[in-house]
């Protein structure tokens, strides 16, 4: 299979509410060798304001935010054409399946489009910095790397492409830091060839779980407090072995005396199951974690220095207890369901409902091919036809944004009107306003330390009052709704 390894850049860090301004992807063959590449840039919409520190990470300027030869929404339908046309393949970035492929999972969704194009439709997704951290949970000296400020090794993607004899000055341009992505990649691919494949088994939400559900025993690595571990696991009984709510995988930390926590009665169990350091491995399926052969971690501490038939009495009384996996799967749903009693219970608004909101019936998503094709008006008559009040606001609002001539007065003035509630709040709110634009930029101003990557304050300055007047004639669109 093919991979396509792509990257974003955002007006925001918050996924319900960040707009793609940039993107780049480049398709590689099975052999990780470059066939093809893509990149695009937007406008940014007239109906969202941008985080200052954002535009100053990725250096979008007034004149990229507005001059540029794509809208929004036609940038979005390129990359769809073109993450179609690479299909099949397995989806990666760099630390992207909790920003870019969220992101543009609801920047689909909020367009009309089939939202889960990098993970269904034959395609699979992958992490690069998962696969990077494996790497060095496997052999510290993979790659060159620098300390961190908290003295643990830094596996920024900048980091590591500076040390290890990459150029780097362009980081966070998208097809830049697609380009880093591919190289420090290939370079674990050359230095670590027999585990290249194993690597990518876990792309697979279906083959993750069978693995769960099979397996007597393996190597599971985690991430935590800046060093990459690997833990000797044993998934509980196939009956019994995912989250009740969230359908993730449960495994048993072999170093533990599973005997002892076996004999704990309900109460007692769910004692043991707070205590640090957990007993309990979670496995995120649908987030490519990486899964390795037993011999990994036979190899490192404590498990090295455990007597190997203790480990797997350990793991056979693990995988052959049902209802042990039984009472720990309840005790994991009552934490849940509490949880969920005690979350907010405020209005979720369209933006943030890709999940809670329920998936979009076949019905619509029959209906998007025919709306992309039309043009602006047969979009708008195309809007009756949907049975999702989301995508009918989601629909008007791409109208608003792209040809607001034809939409009724009424509508128009409506729209308008949410959109000043929003951006002109002056609440703390989930989405960015202008009164948190406006703070956020004096703050960068009077900072001497937040200089990001400008060489001079006065540059610094300079980009600043250009984003500020951005702002500003955005609050002077709106302050008559």
């Amino acid at each position: 299979m093919n991979y396509v390894v792509w990257d974003i850049e955002t007006d925001s860090a918050q996924t319900d509410w960040a707009t793609i301004i940039e993107i780049g992807g480049i398709l590689l063959d099975e052999n990780f060798k470059e066939l093809e590449r893509f990149q695009a840039r937007c406008r940014l919409p007239q109906d969202r304001v941008p985080s200052a520190t954002a535009l100053c990470i990725n250096k979008s300027n007034v004149d990229l935010l507005t001059k540029g030869n794509l809208s929004h929404y036609e940038m979005l339908a390129q990359v769809e054409q073109k993450f179609r046309e690479w299909s099949p393949a397995t989806f990666l970035g760099y630390s992207s399946i909790n920003f870019d492929d969220e992101v543009i999972r609801k920047e689909f969704f909020k367009s009309l489009r089939k939202p889960y194009l990098t993970n269904t439709e034959g395609n699979v997704r992958h992490d690069a910095l998962n696969i990077v951290r494996a790497a060095f949970a496997i052999d510290d000296d993979v790659l060159k790397t620098e300390l961190n400020p908290k003295g643990n090794k830094s596996m920024k993607l900048e980091s590591l492409a500076r040390l290890n004899g990459f150029e780097s000055a362009g980081a966070h341009s998208a097809l830049f830091d697609t380009e880093l992505t591919v190289k420090v990649l290939d370079l674990i691919k050359q230095k670590q060839p027999t585990l290249w494949q194993e690597y990518f088994k876990t792309s697979s939400k279906v083959i993750v779980e069978n693995m769960i559900k099979q397996e007597k025993i393996f190597t599971l690595n985690e991430y935590f407090y800046g060093t990459s571990r690997l833990y000797l696991c044993a998934p509980l009984h196939p009956n019994a072995c995912m989250h009740p709510v969230y359908k993730w995988g449960q495994a048993v930390d072999l170093r533990v005396d599973v005997e002892a926590i076996q004999k704990l009665n309900y109460e007692d169990l769910k004692k043991e199951m707070k205590k640090s350091p957990k007993f309990l491995r979670t496995i995120r399926s649908n987030k490519a974690p990486i899964i390795l052969d037993q011999s990994f971690g036979m190899k490192v501490e404590p498990y090295s220095k455990l007597d190997p038939n203790l480990i797997k009495k350990r793991a056979e009384l693990v995988k052959t207890n049902e209802k042990f996996s039984q009472d720990i799967c309840n005790i994991l749903r009552e934490a849940a369901e509490e949880k969920m009693e005690i979350s907010s219970q405020e209005d979720i608004e369209p933006e943030e409902s890709i999940y809670s909101g329920g998936f979009t019936s076949a019905k619509d998503q029959a209906l998007f091919p025919k709306f992309h094709a039309g043009d602006w008006k047969e979009k708008f008559a195309l809007l009756d036809k949907f049975e999702d009040e989301r995508l009918v606001t989601f629909g008007h609002g791409l109208i608003f944004n792209e040809a607001p001539e034809i939409l009724p007065k009424e509508i128009h003035k409506k729209i308008k009107r949410r959109i000043a509630s929003r951006i002109l709040s002056t609440n703390k709110e989930k989405w960015w306003t202008i009164s948190a634009f406006y703070s956020e930029c004096d703050e960068i101003r009077e900072n001497e330390d937040k200089m990001f990557s400008f060489k001079t304050v006065d540059e610094k300055l300079k980009f600043l009052d250009g984003i500020n007047d951005y702002v500003m004639n955005l609050e002077q669109k709106y302050s008559d709704a």
